[in-house]
């Protein structure tokens, strides 16, 4: 009895026991309720080149932002998955007005690092949907102009390239970029030219050496002198502090370099997937939705982060179908499970409060917004971890 006490004890000490009751995530009920919030969200009929991005905790309704805001991919990308999950063509024709509306931007050379976000999102799947030419053009055109922020010395894509001059760093580079590379290795395999994966496998490289810490965190930005390549020092601009463990940062190195071990079955980015995972996952509280950083004193009055917990239920997924060792791999769907049963739980559902799916994300802590709100990107990741689960469990492929 002392034993199993003590057990308790420690469990309840570190956080990494899942301290909700054991239950099996209806998925079906999941996806029709994601299909329902955005049907919502379509009733609000604003024009195509208005997309939504935050709800705040008095308002029902969606903050609207313009075509140049770097999450402008992730409404059109729930439109696409809401017409793959229901094929209601009204999805299918608001997705492809919104995706369309998203044009303008590829008139602006060198114009965001995120364009990869913005249009694998929107166009990717667009394309894979419908097979509509149209998109795959959009994509090229998208990935050429990313690949002007490509920097061959430092090895990597420059991030927020308008504020260069305002950070004042020669060179910097995000962990968020390592979503934008899907982008390219699907260029490279579709006309766009063997250099666009040359990119996109470099950057992952470098960002592999110089984005972690020993233990398997990672930094924000990685600063580079832009014409050696020399590496600088690491940042951890939206995160509590340099050397703490930002949820989200850590949730796109999981996502990315999952799916940069996927498109290159580079064995040295699986690892680097895993080794972030786990650490991610062991620090993780009892309801397996992470504080907005694992590293904040304030914690357990810090706020929490459903969209870093969405992003990483989505890439665990992922990660389950890649990993050899049969038992990680059951592991790592378990957790992802465990999240969505979280996020799907009263706790983190939107459902009658306002129109998105999610409540309780954190966009940018250090700067005093979007703190404890609903955002689209946090929609965006639990909807399509929802509809990769769909496919494990009838034993299709993500």
């Amino acid at each position: 009895m002392k034993y199993l006490f003590a057990v308790m004890l420690l469990a309840g000490m570190t956080g990494n026991v899942f301290s909700q009751k054991k239950t099996k995530l209806d998925v079906e009920k999941e996806l029709a309720y994601c299909v329902a919030q955005t049907r919502k969200t379509l009733a609000e009929k604003h024009p195509f080149n208005q997309l939504p991005r935050r709800i705040i905790k008095a308002d029902t309704s969606w903050n609207y932002v313009g075509i140049d805001d770097w999450t402008s991919g992730f409404w059109p990308g729930m439109l696409w998955y809401a017409y793959e999950y229901s094929g209601d063509e009204t999805f299918r024709q608001a997705a492809s007005s919104y995706t369309s509306a998203l044009l303008p931007v590829l008139d602006q050379k060198e114009h965001d690092h995120d364009l990869g976000f913005m249009f694998y999102l929107s166009a990717g799947n667009g394309l894979r949907l419908t097979k509509d030419p149209v998109y795959k053009q959009t994509l090229l055109r998208a990935s050429d102009s990313l690949a002007l922020l490509y920097n061959p010395e430092v090895g990597t894509i420059l991030s927020w390239p308008r504020m260069i001059k305002k950070m004042g760093w020669p060179h910097n580079t995000i962990m968020d970029n390592m979503i934008n590379l899907e982008m390219l290795f699907w260029a490279a395999k579709n006309g766009g030219g063997k250099q666009l994966y040359q990119m996109a496998e470099k950057h992952a490289e470098t960002t592999m050496k110089y984005h972690f810490r020993a233990d398997g965190t990672s930094y924000h930005v990685a600063v580079y002198d832009d014409k050696s390549g020399r590496f600088i020092k690491g940042v951890t601009h939206q995160g509590y502090a340099d050397n703490s463990m930002w949820a989200r940062g850590q949730a796109w190195a999981i996502y990315g370099f999952t799916m940069s071990a996927t498109e290159t079955g580079r064995e040295d980015f699986l690892r680097t997937a895993q080794k972030a995972a786990d650490v991610y996952i062991k620090r993780l509280p009892g309801d397996h939705i992470p504080y907005w950083d694992f590293d904040d004193p304030k914690i357990p009055n810090a706020p929490k982060d459903a969209s870093a917990a969405a992003i990483v239920a989505s890439g665990l997924l992922q990660l389950s179908t890649l990993v050899h060792d049969k038992v990680k791999s059951r592991n790592y769907r378990e957790q992802a499970e465990k999240m969505l049963v979280s996020l799907a739980s009263a706790d983190y559902k939107s459902g009658n409060k306002n129109h998105a799916f999610l409540m309780h994300s954190t966009g940018h802590h250090p700067n005093g917004t979007e703190i404890d709100v609903s955002i689209n990107y946090a929609d965006y990741y639990y909807i399509e971890a929802l509809l990769r689960l769909k496919k494990l469990q009838n034993g299709q492929k993500i």
